[in-house]
């Protein structure tokens, strides 16, 4: 079987990609693939690497967790989502390191399934902008408390990817920018899903519909019906073009205001995380799904 995990990251999309999931649960069961709610498998899961604390888990666990997820229905392909999968956002710094649990975390959750093809979903988001949002979920009374001593120019997501492929080592690792999600949330619906490419699916435009303006909508829906993008390119040049003019301020712009954190500390952590970026896309067993 293949075991998808969609692991976030923390601040990223907001269960909008799953509640897109779901919404093709049906069409997506015809073809062998299960997108079940997220009160099947999160506590469940949660629960069982906790109790395990590192060890191997039994001969019959697998089994079992697979009966009590899918409710003895067959499957092909498992698709679970959970943005807290290596921690909640308070956890996020702990110990001085960006997520220090993701190691002991992503491994063991692999190690439930140790026949099955494991497949590991990433979003990236800016730490300019993942810092402060991260830090407002948390329960951290200071930003010096909340990072551990962690300086922010020392955030890379490329060394957690790095540490996720040695903990496992057999795991395929698909990662993209949050900042590119409206133009690709079709095609991410359908990498997490597995789906047949020339399958329908529902909420592709979920997105694009919560951060655009209800005219913008309605002018952009018009307008890919009588004029159909042939390309994925084509598509996403439409959707870009209609975000410059439509887009909902408020949504798209992440105003950062933390104490001492000037216009050019932003600028130098936006630049540091682009670098990575390009890192990351040149990383070994690495997919990267770029607009």
């Amino acid at each position: 079987m293949e075991i998808v995990y969609h692991i976030g990251a923390n601040c990223t999309d907001g269960e909008r990609l799953l509640k897109s999931l779901l919404k093709n649960s049906d069409v997506f069961a015809e073809q062998g693939i299960r997108v079940p709610g997220p009160g099947k498998y999160r506590r469940l899961l949660r629960e069982t690497v906790q109790n395990l604390d590192g060890r191997e888990p039994g001969p019959d666990s697998r089994d079992i967790l697979i009966d009590a997820i899918l409710d003895d229905e067959s499957a092909g392909r498992l698709v679970l989502s959970h943005a807290e999968f290596i921690c909640v956002s308070n956890r996020v710094f702990e110990n001085g390191k960006f997520y220090d649990l993701a190691e002991f975390k992503i491994g063991s959750l692999a190690n439930l399934f140790p026949e099955d093809d494991i497949e590991l979903f990433l979003g990236l988001r800016n730490p300019a902008t993942f810092i402060p949002a991260a830090f407002a979920e948390s329960k951290s009374d200071s930003l010096d408390q909340y990072l551990h001593g962690m300086d922010p120019y020392d955030v890379r997501w490329s060394d957690v990817i790095e540490r996720i492929q040695i903990a496992a080592p057999n795991a395929s690792i698909i990662v993209w920018c949050n900042e590119d999600t409206p133009l690709i949330w079709s095609q991410l619906i359908r990498e997490i899903s597995g789906v047949d490419p020339l399958t329908r699916i529902s909420g592709g435009f979920d997105l694009l519909n919560a951060i655009m303006s209800p005219e913008g909508m309605r002018r952009f829906l018009a307008y890919i019906k009588t004029h159909p993008p042939q390309t994925e390119v084509q598509k996403r040049r439409i959707i870009a073009a209609f975000l410059d003019k439509y887009a909902i301020e408020e949504e798209i712009e992440q105003e950062v205001d933390l104490p001492g954190w000037t216009d050019e500390m932003v600028d130098d952590l936006t630049e540091a995380y682009e670098e990575d970026v390009y890192e990351i896309e040149r990383m070994p067993g690495v997919t990267f799904i770029s607009p």
